[in-house]
């Protein structure tokens, strides 16, 4: 970027430079728009809106399709699989083949895959400005940054599930996709550039293979406050409310935390009410449906506080321990923890990438813990098995191996693995 380009202030972009900007409603005219689409040229610019801190599912609510040359689409997934539940099929089979461009791939892979639309070849602008190490890699940002243009985003937290949409709305929505195609040639040509290109070739080719990780079997441990419960009763509580309205929630397909807050759940674990009264008088216990289903709530608490087998208050990982106890417990993988981060953050500097993007920071203290891993050849294997890509691989193999040739090896992995097991 030039000295100009960075004094020059940023044109304002309040409306999409596209003049086809059409709202789709119906299979008929996702049929036409596919058409018009692909008339097209160069990338398919995609973009999904959800309603997320509204409603349970993260399903998509508006999607928003570009491509040079070609109309914006605005398309309602929820009115036109009501019309015509293989609408989406011929989209997906019409553009077969053609590359996508989105913005932080990762959210919105999943809710595009429920409806049957998956790449098969990517670019993330996200993801490449992560590797050209630029400071800030929201949308609005780069695009300002890489096009000089100051992108209203003012919408990006509204609940998408409301019908009908303002136009206020589909306009920030268009203005999205109206973007992404030369922002992602900006981005490739800025890549090519500082010889990153096969990195990001390869990112994008790994996040073809993207799924969102199972739901945990206990998630309803991640409750804000539980670590201020005392007793396992508490906990009991806390997991049998936490489930009713994880219930309620997906029966109603509302956001759980809009029912009644952690918080709630935690006064609920707290307090353990002795009567529906003394629950309905308790102020602490709020959220917009804490009256509302007063009875749901009520069974859960009881359900929890007769519970015969209440949860363990603390649970044995199946993964390696907690990096952050490694210097009391563990001090050779802690050793070589430290020598890792300190390749990373050298690494980092030179090549003007963050330490996460270089390697997973999990393969990263994988590698720490396991102590027999130390040459080249064996490091390059265990990242390989991790899912590192090549590129990662090659960048941060050598070093590695030489730095952790200077720590303890596999002489006392059976003392570290005998700890572990008593934690």
């Amino acid at each position: 970027m030039s000295d100009d380009e960075e004094l020059s202030p940023p044109t304002p972009l309040n409306k999409p430079r596209c003049q086809d900007v059409r709202l789709v409603e119906t299979a008929k005219s996702l049929d036409e728009g596919t058409i018009a689409l692909l008339a097209g040229v160069g990338p398919l610019a995609i973009d999904a809106e959800r309603a997320s801190g509204f409603k349970y599912s993260q399903r998509a609510y508006l999607i928003q399709l570009h491509r040079r040359n070609a109309p914006i689409l605005l398309v309602d997934p929820i009115a036109i699989a009501e019309d015509d539940p293989q609408a989406f099929t011929r989209l997906a089979d019409s553009i077969a083949g053609i590359p996508w461009i989105l913005h932080a791939a990762t959210q919105d892979i999943p809710c595009l895959a429920e409806l049957g639309l998956r790449p098969s070849k990517l670019i993330d602008t996200e993801l490449a400005g992560r590797l050209l190490g630029l400071e800030r890699v929201g949308l609005g940002s780069m695009v300002q940054e890489l096009l000089s243009l100051a992108l209203a985003k003012e919408h990006s937290a509204a609940d998408w599930s409301t019908r009908p949409l303002p136009e206020t709305w589909l306009n920030y929505a268009a203005l999205d996709v109206d973007v992404l195609p030369e922002l992602a040639e900006r981005l490739l040509e800025e890549l090519a550039a500082a010889d990153k290109l096969s990195w990001a070739e390869q990112e994008f080719t790994h996040l073809l293979s993207f799924a969102p990780k199972p739901a945990k079997l206990d998630k309803w441990r991640g409750t804000s406050g539980l670590n201020t419960i005392r007793d396992e009763r508490g906990y009991a509580v806390v997991r049998a409310v936490w489930q009713a309205r994880e219930e309620l929630g997906k029966k109603l397909d509302v956001s759980p935390g809009r029912l009644i807050p952690d918080s709630s759940l935690i006064e609920l674990a707290t307090s353990k009410p002795k009567t529906k009264g003394e629950m309905s008088a308790n102020k602490k216990f709020a959220g917009r449906a804490s009256r509302s289903y007063l009875d749901t709530w009520w069974a859960a608490l009881n359900e929890g506080l007769k519970d015969l087998r209440p949860p363990e208050m603390r649970v044995k990982s199946d993964g390696i321990p907690n990096h952050r106890i490694w210097a009391h417990k563990h001090p050779l993988a802690d050793a070589r923890l430290q020598v890792l981060k300190e390749v990373m953050a050298k690494l980092s500097a030179e090549n003007a990438l963050p330490t996460e993007n270089i390697l997973t920071p999990d393969y990263m203290r994988q590698l720490a813990w396991n102590l027999e891993i130390v040459s080249e050849d064996d490091v390059r294997d265990f990242l390989s098995g991790c899912g590192a890509r090549s590129w990662q691989i090659e960048l941060v193999c050598r070093e590695f191996s030489a730095g952790l040739a200077d720590r303890p090896s596999a002489e006392n992995q059976n003392s570290q693995a005998a700890e572990h097991e008593e934690l």
